[in-house]
């Protein structure tokens, strides 16, 4: 067969299924222009989830006649006027999206420049475009998009459900909400239900900080326990300069969803930030649960390459290395100033499993029961043995004042030999003796490490390993840094490395499928993860049968000097598995229990 050019509408067709794969990519497209436009208010509205309607209404800047005829040509776009591809500073810069979504759908544009009398309005069926007429539009752009995938129904058959197709469409909205806290966003759903409503930053928040306003917005995208229990990450390096909240080891979830990554302004996708959160948090939580993080990231644009991506998802930096490591960093260094604070959801979440209880005469504690108000209790509730059951609890004597001052109070009891009881302040703590003395003991390991270096095993044969000849090179290429975890090793010839020490710590370990583990995430996420992780399994598991066990009988010395190391040594609140080391309820909390509030 000839080769031939292919007809504009096909080849706008076949853009559109890079650009354009689902309702949610056309709506983020949307969206993007109306933030370059300057827009304050936006308001999205969806029917079937996107599939039959998408309309977006700004008030930004607008558009003429004559720049309205561009709009819906390919490759026309007024955010390049130098065409710099080096210093982009607008979310829009290839002149994609709108001929794309007009060549798969059924497309109209009116639109209002700023400080004109007069608005317009073009149209585009499947490729086809209408001229430009006069419209009513009293400022700013309204697109509406009907039909979306009518001209190719193949790309129909791919859509999933329209909940699903919604949902997709609202994250993408939310995403660029926590970016911009000075714009209003909107999403009403079929039936003009509203999905959505963010205000722009509200004038009594005028006179708030920045990183005030924007713990609102995450707050209101995430949820409150988000933004009450997050720490503030702000570091800088080498002209790059890191923002955001990052939550605290006890507030995870079961899925990475909730990490998101802004660079300059531009929600992204990208792999290393995966690696760098995983890195920072990877001996405060277990394999399987993630944390909350989302990171703001700005820095020089020709440092950072956006053009990489047909939907600008991903980029890439000139130094990603350097970007990872400003990134662990600031999260290692917020998670050790929050020192023994664990999130307010531990409380939460306590407060939630208890249960009112009534005495029942015939059989001992049930359930609450709704009962009519006036009713006479029954006298046997008041008469129950004490002496009857063994002792839950062992109490000592009663905290001195001073020592009640501290965060975590002073020790009241020692229930089932394996919790303590302590009295704040304004509030008590209940501690699992054995989880925060675990943390105690690794944190003192990890610092002796740090302090002495990791010792090492000499092998008596070397271990020869065999790689992919990128991969040999990678590991090879590291061996500086792997020698400071213990692991001594050197290429060997063309996709062969050689081991010659191994860390101590590790006794009899798989020395081959450690080498392939450490090529693996050197090649994904840049970072030996895997030795880390298995010399920090190894301390976590030497710390466990070191630390104090359940159902060791303490003193009441004991128990508050345990206390009083755990508020002088960083990330006490959560054991090595990010579960909570201790439970803290305040006396407005306790009195709730009791109906007092």
């Amino acid at each position: 067969m000839a080769i031939r050019q292919l007809p504009a509408v096909v080849v706008n067709r076949i853009a559109a299924g890079e650009v354009i794969e689902r309702p949610a990519a056309a709506v983020k497209e949307l969206v993007e222009n109306a933030l370059d436009a300057g827009a304050r208010r936006i308001e999205v509205t969806l029917r079937d989830g996107g599939a039959s309607l998408i309309l977006v209404s700004d008030d930004g800047e607008g558009m003429n006649a004559a720049e309205l005829t561009l709009a819906v040509e390919r490759h026309c776009t007024s955010k390049l006027p130098d065409d710099d591809l080096l210093h982009i500073r607008t979310l829009g810069f290839r002149g994609e999206a709108l001929p794309s979504i007009g060549a798969v759908s059924r497309l109209s544009i009116a639109s209002r420049k700023r400080g004109a009398s007069d608005a317009f309005k073009i149209a585009i069926e499947g490729g086809a475009k209408s001229s430009v007429e006069p419209a009513a539009l009293s400022q700013g752009t309204r697109v509406e998009v009907r039909d979306l995938f009518y001209a190719t129904p193949a790309r129909l058959k791919f859509l999933k459900s329209a909940r699903a197709e919604r949902d997709a469409a609202v994250e993408a909205v939310e995403r660029l909400a926590m970016a911009y806290p000075s714009v209003a966003f909107a999403v009403i759903g079929d039936e003009e239900k509203p999905l959505l409503r963010m205000n722009a930053a509200e004038p009594d928040l005028a006179g708030k900080s920045a990183g005030e306003i924007r713990r609102v917005r995450l707050g209101a995208v995430l949820g409150r326990d988000f933004a009450d229990n997050a720490m503030v990450i702000d570091a800088a390096r080498e002209g790059f300069r890191l923002t955001g909240l990052a939550g605290l080891p006890t507030l995870n979830r079961a899925t990475a969803r909730d990490q998101y990554l802004f660079v300059n302004g531009r929600p992204v996708r990208d792999k290393l930030l995966a690696g760098a959160v995983r890195g920072a948090y990877q001996d405060f939580l277990a394999r399987d649960r993630h944390p909350m993080v989302v990171l703001f990231l700005a820095g020089p644009e020709d440092d950072i390459d956006v053009n990489v991506h047909p939907a600008k998802a991903e980029v890439r930096f000139r130094d990603a290395a350097m970007v990872r490591g400003l990134i662990v960093g600031s999260l290692r260094n917020a998670l050790a100033a929050a020192g023994h604070r664990a999130s307010t959801t531990v409380a939460a979440q306590a407060v939630a499993a208890f249960q009112p209880v009534q005495w029942n005469p015939r059989g001992g504690a049930a359930p609450a029961l709704a009962l009519n108000p006036g009713l006479a209790e029954a006298p046997a509730a008041y008469q129950a043995p004490l002496a009857a059951t063994a002792p839950a609890a062992r109490v000592v004597e009663a905290p001195a004042p001073d020592v009640a001052a501290h965060p975590l109070g002073a020790a009241c009891a020692q229930l089932h030999e394996t919790y303590i009881v302590a009295q704040t302040a304004d509030g008590l703590v209940i501690v699992d003796q054995h989880a925060a003395h675990e943390r105690l003991v690794y944190e003192a390991m990890k610092a002796e490490i740090a302090a002495s270096g990791v010792k090492r095993q000499i092998l008596l044969l070397p271990e020869v390993v065999e790689l992919d000849a990128a991969d040999a090179a990678r590991v090879a290429a590291r061996a500086p840094e792997l020698a400071e975890l213990g692991l001594v090793l050197e290429a060997f010839g063309p996709g062969v490395v050689v081991v010659r020490e191994v860390p101590a710590i590790l006794g009899e370990t798989d020395v081959k499928g450690l080498v392939r583990d450490l090529a693996d995430e050197l090649a994904e996420l840049g970072g030996a993860l895997s030795l880390k992780e298995r010399l920090e399994h190894v301390c976590g598991t030497i710390a466990c049968h070191g630390s104090v066990r359940a159902g060791r009988r303490l003193n009441q010395s004991e128990m508050n000097a345990l206390l009083r190391q755990m508020e002088a040594t960083p990330h006490s609140g959560q054991c090595n598995h990010g579960r909570p080391t201790y439970v803290a309820l305040s006396l407005a909390e306790i009195e709730k229990l009791f109906g007092r509030r």
